[in-house]
C-alpha cells in the first residue's frame, strides 16, 4: 500500500501523505533546499519517519522503472 494518496477532497487532489494533509511535494521542497529530513519531520509531525522514507523509496522505484 502506498503512503501517498490522491483524493479530490484533500488539497484538490494533490498527492499527500496518507492520513495527513501534507503535500508530498513539501518533502522534495525541503530536500531541494538542503534541509535535512529531520527538519521536515519536525515541521510536519503528522508524517512519520517511516512514511517519509517509504515515499522516497516509492518515488525512486517509479523513476528507475521509467528509465528502464
Amino acid at each position: 500500500m502506498s503512503v501517498i494518496i490522491q483524493d479530490p477532497d484533500i488539497l484538490g487532489g494533490e498527492p499527500v501523505f496518507l492520513g495527513t494533509w501534507v503535500p508530498f511535494t513539501a518533502l522534495f521542497d525541503y530536500l531541494e533546499e538542503g534541509e535535512p529530513l529531520a527538519e521536515f519531520l519536525d515541521d510536519f509531525p503528522t508524517v512519520t519517519p517511516q512514511a517519509a522514507v517509504a515515499a522516497l523509496e516509492e518515488a525512486r522505484s517509479i523513476l528507475l522503472a521509467r528509465l528502464k
